[in-house]
């Protein structure tokens, strides 16, 4: 070994073991020894002992034939460089093991070095054209300076592919992530989505066992932030102002993510990401792992956070768009109960029994807040009904009953051509909540479960409420009547199930008609002596 040849491995060395303190406590390299000589084995530990790249020790596996090899190389997928003997229980047992590596094992990131004391059994011109090796060397030429050469070179290659590799399975992630995030359709949904994805971008696992990071995302306008969700030590803190929180590091990182030009700061395992939407919306993320991240990592979570920011936004945006939606009901509902004699609160409690009977039914909380929304709309058809017939106190005439039930086919036509779902649902209300579970109903004469579950469930939560209010053709009916009402029209009237829920939880159902039922005196249904008059037919 030259002078100069001892300073090139200096150097070598000194360039690849400039690394962080984590990276120095890394895995160290495995290097598999195929070979059936077993001096071999002795040999090449001893020249390379001691020996580092890029911080990482050498470790070495060891296989004497080649289906001790594969049995190795399943049960250590993350071996890096193979030095592989070609003649060994046959006089290509190499080869074919080479070939079985690619091919059969799928395996393109091992270096596969070939070691061969006779040459002549497999000359080096065909070997490398034919097989996908790296490396072909006599074992005669492997000195101590060579073998460190063509180790490192391996090594260096192998590093080089595995990180092009993660970048591209981090690329995937980050796009199976981000069709997640974008499915989420409520801020504390996509909070949870964001923080349980950080865990599959960064691989936050050691020995196939995942740690979970801590973390927490907060959403919210002129300093007024809430946390949405959380994971780990945070999970105390849901719903909780931001500034309430605990923690100096944790705020501090927020504070110089808040700073930078992209919004995401990282140090120690301390990361922080701040983002303002569009409308104005404050949104922060802060989690901690348990390790350093790499370059590597912190340009997947600038790409993804980018991903986030948009999602975010699309969210808020669609939220302004629903608000807008809902203000605009809630409006035309309002209009309706000016119209009416009736009790004032009529539409806020039947969308209250509407929500709580479609959770209760099995419908999605999201679906169920839409039906909550789009159920207040369900008499809109009456504005054009003369107030003369509305507010009749008396029986109506059958020319007066036709007028009535046309309010159904004019609300209906009034929202039918709108593209907005909680609309839509709307006009599917308004058309169905006057259908029959016998068939005998209108305007339609649907029967059972052709009639829309959202017209069934409108159907139970507006008759509940009219007879256990006072009306201006009826007085209201007390608990024991209207439960027995419901009971007796249970498979005639109401769709059955729907009745058997309101009496299993008629508790829960009383309790919201005592929070909204009407101060003006005129609600009596706890009266025995209430007058039992049938509810009017509309």
């Amino acid at each position: 070994m030259t002078e100069n040849d001892e300073i090139i491995f200096k150097d070598e060395a000194s360039t690849a073991t400039t690394t962080t303190r984590d990276q120095a406590k890394e895995e160290p390299w495995k290097i598999l020894v195929v070979d059936d000589e077993a001096d071999v084995h002795s040999v090449t530990t001893f020249m390379l002992a001691g020996q580092k790249y890029q911080g990482r020790e050498f470790t070495f596996l060891h296989a004497y034939s080649g289906e001790e090899a594969k049995a190795v190389l399943a049960a250590n997928p993350d071996v890096a460089v193979i030095l592989l003997d070609v003649v060994m229980e046959t006089d290509d047992s190499g080869l074919r093991l080479a070939k079985f590596i690619r091919e059969e094992m799928q395996n393109r990131s091992v270096r596969i070095i070939l070691r061969t004391g006779q040459p002549g059994k497999a000359p080096a011109s065909e070997v490398i054209l034919d097989y996908d090796i790296d490396d072909y060397k006599e074992k005669t030429e492997l000195t101590l300076e060579k073998m460190l050469v063509t180790i490192v070179s391996a090594l260096r290659s192998y590093s080089f592919i595995t990180t092009i590799e993660d970048n591209r399975q981090g690329l995937k992630r980050i796009i199976e992530a981000s069709s997640d995030i974008f499915e989420r359709q409520s801020l504390q949904k996509l909070g949870c989505g964001v923080l349980s994805q950080l865990t599959a971008i960064l691989q936050l696992k050691k020995d196939a066992v995942y740690t979970q990071a801590s973390g927490l995302t907060a959403s919210g306008i002129k300093g007024k932030s809430v946390v949405l969700a959380a994971t780990g030590d945070f999970c105390e803190f849901v719903e909780q102002p931001m500034e309430q929180i605990p923690g100096e590091v944790m705020h501090k990182a927020l504070g110089q993510a808040k700073s930078q030009p992209h919004g995401f700061y990282c140090e120690g395992g301390k990361c922080a990401w701040y983002f303002q939407s569009k409308t104005g919306s404050e949104n922060f993320l802060y989690f901690e792992v348990a390790r350093e991240l790499d370059e590597n990592d912190q340009d997947l979570l600038e790409l993804f956070f980018t991903n986030v920011s948009l999602a975010f936004d699309n969210l808020f945006l669609n939220k302004g768009i629903e608000d807008t939606q809902k203000e605009v009901i809630f409006h035309i509902a309002e209009t309706m109960e000016c119209r009416s004699a009736e009790t004032g609160s009529h539409v806020r409690r039947v969308s209250e029994y509407v929500r709580l009977m479609a959770l209760k039914y099995g419908l999605p909380e999201e679906e169920a807040e839409m039906l909550k929304i789009a159920s207040t709309a369900h008499d809109l058809g009456k504005v054009g009904i003369p107030d003369s017939i509305l507010n009749k106190p008396g029986p109506l005439l059958p020319e007066e009953f036709e007028i009535i039930k046309s309010h159904v086919q004019r609300g209906y036509d009034l929202l039918s051509r709108s593209t907005s779902p909680i609309i839509q649902a709307a006009a599917r209300i308004i058309l169905a909540h006057h259908e029959r579970w016998d068939g005998q109903g209108y305007p339609q004469g649907l029967k059972e479960d052709e009639i829309h579950v959202y017209g069934r469930i409108v159907a139970v939560a507006d008759v509940f409420d009219a007879l256990s209010n006072k009306r201006v053709y009826h007085d209201a009916w007390n608990w024991d009547q209207v439960f027995g009402y419901f009971l007796e029209e249970s498979g005639r009237h109401f769709d059955p199930c729907l009745v058997d829920i309101l009496l299993e939880n008629r508790e829960e159902f009383m309790a919201i008609w005592e929070q909204y039922h009407d101060e003006c005196g005129i609600c009596c249904v706890g009266s025995e002596t209430a007058q039992v008059t049938p509810s009017r037919p509309e």
